[in-house]
């Protein structure tokens, strides 16, 4: 990832948060544009969210970055890594149709080529990928996708990562680094050899990195369940040239307070951050700022923040883990005159978690 002149504020922190669909607010700020005053408010320089325009429409995915109020305001906050659900509202209901992959292209390859454009200079990094995966490919775990659905979907994820990969070539010299990421969630059915994006999409595509939403590691010994599943995410990935490091990160765990306490959504999480650190995750991503999940008119509590407002354990957590984060990293590049190896700021970071 790119380094700047600004070295310790775009520093990989690897922990942080996201916002999707969140059920309450408390500004007359768009949600997006509140949540993620949140994140950054949390002492976050990460956000993950979708590039969706507030009004509906047919804008293309490079539109919406330029000219959607909120969106815009979002991507123009001093994040430095900014992970973005990326679906072309002309594309979105024909998903994997193979007469839409040229438009997909397009779309991709557009957006692309304007955050290097618009962006250079600014540092930042950009990680377009999809939701769970293997939602999209079975409804029903006792079901299995077809072979031809699986076809579909390795063409679109190779066409969306090829187009990133072009409109990079095509804009030298940008500070701006954008990575297309393909994102999994039923790891464990693909150990036990059942079709899934873990062991078919991803070995026949050449993504950049993987995201891994990680329910199915979290319980009951994720010290157990989770690093053996990253290993065999690292595993399926091919090779790619000028991309260093792991390349499976997190991106969701979380624990609803309707089925636990919040100190113990706080113990739970602070595990997987650790693990997450521990085995070199670029990033460990915390579901979610506000929650988004309602059952029978009560909030499940994915959250940070609840809906009346109280920030919950896991955010001191996490606001004390960047405090700690920033001092350390900024006494390093004093004393070494250098930033930190990730081993190295992996290794100390872990410490703040106990």
């Amino acid at each position: 990832m790119a380094q700047t002149a600004r070295p310790v504020e775009h520093f990989n922190y690897v922990l942080g948060t996201q916002t999707f669909g969140p059920s309450y607010h408390f500004t007359a700020a768009p949600p997006v544009v509140e949540t993620a005053e949140a994140i950054a408010a949390l002492g976050s320089n990460t956000i993950k969210f979708q590039l969706k325009p507030a009004a509906g429409g047919e804008q293309t995915l490079a539109e919406i970055a330029r000219s959607d109020p909120a969106i815009k305001t979002v991507i123009d906050m001093p994040f430095a890594n900014l992970l973005m659900w990326v679906y072309p509202p002309a594309t979105r209901a024909r998903l994997f149709d193979p007469a839409t992959l040229g438009a997909e292209y397009h779309e991709l390859y557009d957006l692309t080529r304007y955050l290097r454009q618009t962006y250079n200079g600014s540092g930042k990094a950009f990680f377009l990928g999809n939701w769970e995966m293997d939602n999209h490919l079975t409804a029903s775990r006792k079901k299995e996708p077809s072979p031809e659905l699986l076809a579909d979907v390795t063409a679109w994820v190779a066409t969306r990562q090829q187009a990133v990969d072009d409109a990079k070539r095509d804009t030298p010299g940008s500070d701006v680094e954008v990575y297309y990421y393909l994102e999994v969630n039923l790891v464990w059915d693909a150990i036990a050899d059942r079709p899934r994006a873990a062991n078919t999409v991803l070995p026949a595509t050449g993504v950049d990195y993987v995201s891994y939403s990680a329910y199915d590691s979290l319980l009951p010994n994720p010290e157990q369940k989770l690093p053996r599943a990253l290993d065999y995410l690292q595993s399926q990935l091919k090779p790619k040239d000028g991309i260093s490091g792991k390349r499976v990160f997190i991106g969701e765990y979380g624990f609803p307070v309707d089925r636990y306490t919040p100190q113990d959504q706080d113990t739970l999480s602070r595990r997987v951050m650790r693990i997450g650190l521990e085995w070199g995750c670029p990033f460990v991503l915390y579901w979610e700022m506000y929650n988004n999940e309602v059952r029978d008119g009560r909030q499940r509590g994915f959250w940070l923040i609840d809906d009346e407002g109280r920030k919950q354990p896991v955010y001191f957590t996490l606001q004390q883990y960047h405090r700690n984060a920033r001092v350390w990293v900024t006494d390093f590049l004093r004393q070494q005159q250098r930033l930190p190896s990730s081993m190295e700021f992996d290794g100390a970071a872990v410490q703040w978690l106990q």
